[in-house]
């Protein structure tokens, strides 16, 4: 069964109970919050706001006394609260409870307090959640506890073994929102939930670099080995309550170099884009539970995407602990090409895996959302002609004669029965060099597509230039989508057979009109149609690459009017380089050439480049570059 909790609504965003009552300075206060109450001789539970089951699935409020419950709205009256049929608040004051419960925090207590206290006998006991409230220095905003911006939390997957470390990058984005005095907070589990470390970490009042090396953590407490997941909470931050990162693993020699960036904040039901192993390969999930309740045994599963078949994890995980999970042990049978889907209960932010090819290679990426809210649209075929190809999505062709590329696709909601698709190839230009139509895929039944041999039947050559590739919707064949496209691109360098996989979601791009909150902005209402975005620098000797995309829904600006920016870790500027992609093109920069070595090294090993655009939306590709062959590559974030 799924933890009932909300965690996200297309209507209100990011729901924060969850993060309020599951942070982890929580537990110690709900212990003895719980002992308090379990204490009384009899106990009213008043639940103004609908929220004791999610307590309750946080927290075990078995031994508590329950004598009455109470709601405010009469549509509740009836409903089981802690095993007690809810009754109308008008009825509290007859209650013969010793203590009243009031599922309720601070701003919404003192309207209770206001609305209620003359009916409550003067001698009961009031206990309200201000009890599990994190203190003030915590808040970003004093005035509402529930504020999303208190709760600019996520997690990251961290370890650090002797050959085997982790980065975390990212930088002070909230300064460019006003934000002052910026700190972050954070705890380090291990692999059993247990606390490793917990620690502060002051930002300066500037866009600068923010890096937690796992090596530096490690010295830094005096840890031995470790693999576990790192809470962050970033405390006095405004404008955006999202924490974005870039996680890098890397071994001391380069040999392993692998990417993903941020994990969605906000447990989901069930995850999907987790391969099945290649011949030779090794699939391990990392499952890592986010709350301060233990996950049951059978509570985490796989399955073949689109079947009913579930695959159990017959083993308990507990609050905040990590155990690998071996695809192979649970789906022996399932072979690539095959996507996954994790039942995941709402217990894990979106999930990493991480593969293991020949001769130990290694690479890390991430699995995605499957939507359980969304039905085919069927306005999507009507409106073709207002927004023209719509939804794409587009991803780097690489040199063919240096690497592979492969394009794993398949519907990802749950209600997508089939899916049609279009592949259209672009040189760096923004000509369409020729384009397939795929074929139709019922749910689940991806099928490998090597564009290798795509461009061999477009007869397209690319040996030693660049482009990309766009997936976009085919309606021709009669066949809707939902606009939750998603497709897994694989990149294989040929020398060395190092690989870097990445994936992501459909969006519209560069359109004067708005559909459904599309085309995406990060800041302010769509279309948004500008672009901030964010690549750290490789330290020595790592080449850093960026692979920049204009995609275009429909024509728009026939050139951007792009500004790499390269600034030091203090947040410094410290070179620029103005580049003009044209509409539908993309752009292959390498950092050294751009800005080249004597600006390299004066940005220093935790600089970072900024990608700037004010009349166009662009989407980007990061990647570090060993002179071995090792690589990684995921796409750009944004702020």
């Amino acid at each position: 069964m799924s933890l009932p909790i909300t965690t996200f609504s297309n209507e209100n965003g990011p729901e924060c109970l969850f993060k309020a009552l599951g942070h982890p300075l929580v537990p110690a206060l709900a212990a003895k919050l719980l002992g308090d109450l379990r204490s009384l001789g009899s106990v009213a539970v008043y639940d103004p706001f609908s929220i004791f089951c999610t307590f309750a699935a946080m927290y075990n409020t078995e031994g508590i006394n329950i004598e009455s419950a109470y709601v405010q709205d009469i549509c509740h009256v009836g409903c089981l609260i802690g095993g007690v049929s809810a009754q109308p608040a008008s009825l509290l004051p007859l209650s013969k409870a010793e203590a009243v419960f009031i599922l309720a925090f601070d701003d919404n207590t003192n309207k209770i307090w206001r609305q209620f206290d003359h009916l409550l006998p003067s001698n009961i006991i009031r206990i309200t959640l201000d009890r599990l409230k994190l203190p003030d220095s915590f808040l970003s905003n004093k005035k509402h506890y529930l504020s999303p911006i208190n709760f600019g939390t996520n997690f990251a997957f961290f370890r650090d073994s002797d050959d085997l470390h982790t980065r975390l990058t990212t930088i002070n984005y909230w300064h460019g929102y006003g934000a002052s005095s910026v700190k972050l907070w954070l705890r380090l589990f291990d692999e059993e939930g247990g606390t490793l470390a917990s620690w502060e970490e002051k930002l300066p009042d500037q866009g600068a670099a923010i890096v937690i090396d796992s090596r530096d953590v490690r010295k830094r407490f005096d840890l031995g080995p470790f693999r576990g997941q790192l809470f962050v909470h970033a405390i006095g931050i405004v404008g955006h309550e999202i924490i974005k990162y870039i996680l890098d693993v890397f071994n001391d020699g380069y040999q392993t170099l692998s990417c993903t960036h941020d994990a969605n904040a906000w447990p989901a039901d069930l995850y999907a884009g987790l391969p099945a192993p290649d011949s030779g390969e090794e699939v391990v999930l990392w499952v890592q539970n986010s709350h301060p309740v233990t996950i049951p045994p059978n509570s985490i599963g796989l399955s073949c995407m689109g079947e009913d078949e579930i695959c159990w994890v017959n083993k308990r995980v507990e609050p905040f602990a990590t155990i690998p999970v071996n695809v192979a042990d649970l789906m022996p049978e399932e072979k690539w090409g095959s996507q996954l889907e994790i039942h995941a209960g709402k217990y894990l932010v979106r999930p990493r895996y991480e593969i293991t090819g020949p001769g130990t290679k290694r690479r890390i990426a991430h699995v995605n959302v499957e939507r359980t809210d969304l039905v085919p649209d069927p306005n999507l075929p009507k409106i073709k002609g207002l927004v023209g190809k719509g939804y794409l999505l587009p991803a780097p062709v690489l040199p063919t004669n240096e690497y592979a590329v492969t394009v794993l696709w398949t519907p990802m909601a749950t209600t997508q029965a089939q899916l049609a698709a279009k592949l259209s190839v672009f040189d760096k230009e923004g000509s369409e060099l020729g384009s397939q139509t795929l074929r139709i895929l019922d749910r689940g039944r991806s099928v490998p597509i090597s564009l290798t041999e795509c461009l061999q039947a477009l007869n397209v050559d690319l040996d030693d230039s660049f482009g990309h590739v766009e997936l976009t919707y085919d309606f021709d064949h009669k066949v809707g989508g939902d606009g939750w496209l998603h497709a897994i691109f694989r990149y294989k360098n040929l020398s060395s057979g190092h690989q870097a996989e990445t994936s992501f979601g459909s969006h519209m791009f560069n359109l004067p009109v708005t559909y459904r909150s599309e085309p995406q902005s990060y800041a302010g209402p769509p279309p948004g149609l500008s672009t901030r975005l964010y690549v750290r620098l490789g330290e020595m000797p790592l080449d850093t690459l960026l692979h920049i995309i204009y995609p275009a829904s429909m024509p728009w600006r026939d050139k951007s009017a792009t500004m790499v920016t390269l600034i030091d870790s203090s947040g410094v500027e410290v070179a620029n380089f103005a580049v003009e992609i044209p509409c539908g093109g993309s752009r292959l920069l390498d950092a050294k050439d751009m800005f080249g070595p004597e600006a390299i090294a004066r940005a220093g090993s935790w600089g970072y480049i900024s990608v700037r655009d004010f009349g166009c939306r662009l989407f980007g590709y990061h990647a570090l570059v060993h002179r071995d062959g090792a690589f990684c590559l995921d796409h750009m974030f944004g702020f």
